[in-house]
């Protein structure tokens, strides 16, 4: 008896646990604003009618620019998208990069600064949903010695041709190196790893400008102009061993059916505008993934629900913009696109009590 007893009050506690349980939706978007919509006709306009329509909970951005004040952009944000009857906080620390959440940080802050390259820290808030904590970070990564361009034939630091495609690993992940990438990503590592040890959640998006080792394997060495190059990107290479996640790849593995391209975006409106060119490499297929949203989290606090490219579907191949030629869905917003880079809108499910 006291045993069937021992059993239905077990039975009970687990009821009461799953009865408590619950689970919170978090959408994180995440785009590069192209010199801060400067490039496409309607700029400001056209940022603000993206993001209110796509409705995220987070917004990750990066590329403000062209402003006096670079503060100034997201305040502005927030005041009109209230008038829409959206309530956002967040803000910038004076960086390229900026932060807007649906939930009130409890901090933000410059973290993951790489001696050297001072001016392109990551951008850091930690908030508190339901009872789970987590950390959220913004980048954009050093744009120099982008050398995926290396085996299509060009150079990655003059944008020029180069007398021809350099496929051998070593010598490409050397020029790469050049840039401040991987030390960024090396810091935000150290950064991350406290809020690991804290329990908290981390999420982090952003521009690369440097494609992921796991786009460019012996399933895709024969396409796109990698001319046979299998590449091991140092980034996301570190972020793999880390322990983070890259929520695209984990819902489309397959990266030949489902490149999910975000470099360069087929944005006619800029095309006709002519203010800057689509086409660094003309002459070659420079179609990259390069834009990305990484998770670290144990599968009993959150959970990946899924993950679309946001942009125009066209995308630019030889320096002309062409139909989108793979599976990959996206999420076309009806107003202008201000980017000449895709986005990512990633949806998450955060259990909480």
């Amino acid at each position: 008896m006291k045993r069937l007893f021992s059993i239905f009050l077990m039975l009970g506690c687990f009821a009461a646990v799953s009865l408590n349980a619950k689970s919170t939706e978090l959408k994180v978007f995440q785009i590069n604003l192209w010199h801060e919509g400067t490039k496409v006709p309607g700029e400001y306009q056209n940022i603000l009618n993206v993001i209110d329509e796509i409705d995220a909970d987070v917004v990750l951005l990066c590329e403000i620019r062209d402003c006096s004040d670079r503060d100034g952009l997201l305040p502005r944000l927030k005041d009109d998208l209230r008038k829409r009857g959206k309530k956002y906080y967040g803000g910038t620390e004076g960086l390229s990069v900026g932060i807007l959440s649906k939930i009130e940080p409890e901090k933000i802050e410059k973290c993951a600064i790489v001696p050297g390259d001072k001016v392109r820290p990551m951008l850091k808030a930690t908030l508190t949903i339901g009872d789970q904590p987590v950390s959220l970070y913004a980048c954009h990564l050093d744009y120099t010695h982008y050398e995926c361009y290396m085996p299509r034939g060009y150079s990655g630091t003059s944008w020029k041709k180069i007398p021809a495609p350099i496929t051998d690993e070593k010598e490409v992940l050397a020029a790469n190196r050049l840039s401040y990438r991987d030390e960024s990503i090396t810091a935000f590592i150290e950064e991350a790893q406290k809020d690991i040890e804290n329990g908290r959640i981390v999420i982090m998006g952003g521009d690369f400008n440097e494609p992921s080792h796991l786009d460019w394997q012996t399933d895709t060495k024969d396409l796109f102009d990698h001319n046979g190059a299998v590449i091991n990107w140092d980034c996301s290479v570190l972020l793999h061993e880390a322990g983070f996640v890259d929520s695209f790849r984990k819902k489309y593995p397959d990266a030949v059916k489902y490149p999910a391209f975000t470099f360069p975006a087929g944005n006619r409106a800029a095309q006709a505008a002519g203010r800057e060119k689509l086409a660094w490499a003309p002459e070659a297929d420079e179609r990259d993934r390069i834009d990305f949203i990484y998770y670290h989290a144990s599968p009993k606090t959150m959970t990946l629900k899924d993950c679309i490219i946001v942009g125009p579907a066209e995308t630019v191949l030889r320096g002309k913009i062409v139909a989108a030629d793979s599976k990959d869905k996206f999420l076309t917003p009806q107003s202008v696109w201000p980017s000449d880079h895709k986005a990512n809108l990633v949806t998450f499910r955060i259990k909480t009590k």
